[in-house]
């Protein structure tokens, strides 16, 4: 059975493995549609429109059917060949290293560089069903972050290649203290890639139904938040606070882990991703930003940081028409100005009135316009009282 077309990337026409979706609502493979932005590519390569935000929207839903359709067993060459089998003993064999007490460090090693090349040669569904995400969390979160840090990255990734959406249930083991200690152990003292690999883990658990108690008390425990936050800071590795932005966005989407994210920085460190003009997911973190201003808190917290308002000015008009970061953009600064002269001074000065005219003047969506319009009509009630004030 061929790949069906829904499932293929335009760019490489092979089986989406992370498809994202660009703000024109077409959706891409995302090694290939950022290997296109990187190379100085400003418009989508379906439609060429020109793209003011390259803001990259996971694709849960389109990704949840395609590891459903893969569980079926299907063949993805469309000149299909024999695919590699697994055969009972060899599985047996492998599940026996990783759960001999008796296992060397290099065996498990090699044990996992096997699974790993079964993940990308073999019937995937054959260590689906045989249980090996179960196993391969365990030993995860089981082992000793010192000494161990090749194994524990190789371990997470071929966690990750077993598309941890469709086991997010088995990531409830982490209710366990030791398995929870050792998770967060791994967030503060982990290599980057083992961080970056366990905010797409974080991320899965708190999109799921199955795994919302997991999610109240990841946003309950302080050391994540810092740990995901201080991501969200890291300048020297692009990955990772993209991650970071997925997971904190992610959390957040529990208003009751809001308070917390705040609390933690998380305001602080939202801010700091969109001043790196480099990042993707903008309109995510506007978004997010825009839940958080929603508490006492986290209006507190953004009038704090000298950085806030001239940055939303900025994404006013900055940010695609057609995506919606313009529109969180226009209800934060609504938010933050609508009780606050000085928030109104400041964003007046930064060229806000510029940025509305200018967004009311181009090809904006309709939703974005009634935003600046209501905005500026928030600006002009209240200019009487303001006034002397600039």
């Amino acid at each position: 059975m061929s790949i069906p077309d829904l499932f293929r990337c335009p760019i490489s026409l092979d089986l989406f493995t992370d498809p994202v979706t660009l703000s024109t609502g077409q959706t891409y493979d995302r090694p290939g549609i950022e290997k296109w932005l990187a190379g100085g590519n400003l418009t989508c390569p379906v439609t060429m429109q020109r793209l003011h935000d390259t803001s990259l929207v996971p694709n849960h839903t389109l990704k949840h059917l395609i590891d459903q359709w893969l569980l079926t067993g299907c063949d993805l060459n469309p000149n299909p060949k024999p695919t590699k089998l697994i055969d009972g003993f060899e599985l047996s064999t492998l599940k026996q290293n990783f759960q001999s007490p008796d296992a060397t460090l290099p065996a498990k090693l090699e044990t996992l560089r096997k699974i790993r090349s079964l993940l990308v040669e073999s019937d995937i569904s054959c260590l689906i069903h045989s249980g090996f995400f179960q196993l391969l969390l365990e030993l995860l979160f089981q082992t000793p972050y010192h000494g161990n840090v090749e194994l524990i990255e190789l371990a997470l990734e071929c966690i990750l290649n077993l598309s941890p959406s469709i086991h997010v249930d088995s990531l409830n083991m982490l209710k366990k203290e030791s398995y929870f200690a050792s998770l967060v152990l791994l967030l503060e003292q982990g290599s980057t890639k083992i961080k970056t690999s366990l905010c797409y883990l974080l991320e899965d658990i708190a999109t799921s139904l199955a795994t919302c108690e997991l999610c109240l008390f990841l946003g309950q425990t302080q050391r994540v938040l810092q740990a995901l936050v201080a991501l969200l800071h890291d300048k020297t590795d692009s990955s990772a606070s993209e991650a970071a932005l997925r997971a904190i966005s992610s959390i957040c989407s529990l208003e009751a882990n809001r308070g917390n994210a705040i609390k933690e920085g998380a305001i602080d460190g939202l801010i700091m991703y969109l001043l790196n003009s480099t990042q993707q997911n903008v309109s995510q973190a506007l978004a997010t930003l825009e839940l958080l201003l929603g508490l006492e808190t986290g209006k507190k917290a953004m009038s704090k940081n000298s950085n806030a308002v001239s940055l939303l000015v900025k994404m006013v008009f900055r940010v695609s028409s057609v995506q919606e970061g313009s529109e969180h953009a226009i209800e934060s600064l609504m938010i933050l100005c609508s009780d606050s002269r000085q928030m109104r001074v400041e964003a007046i000065n930064s060229g806000v009135l510029t940025q509305l005219l200018l967004l009311l003047q181009s090809q904006s969506s309709p939703k974005a316009k009634d935003k600046a319009r209501a905005f500026l009509k928030l600006l002009r009630a209240m200019w009487n009282e303001d006034q002397r004030w600039l």
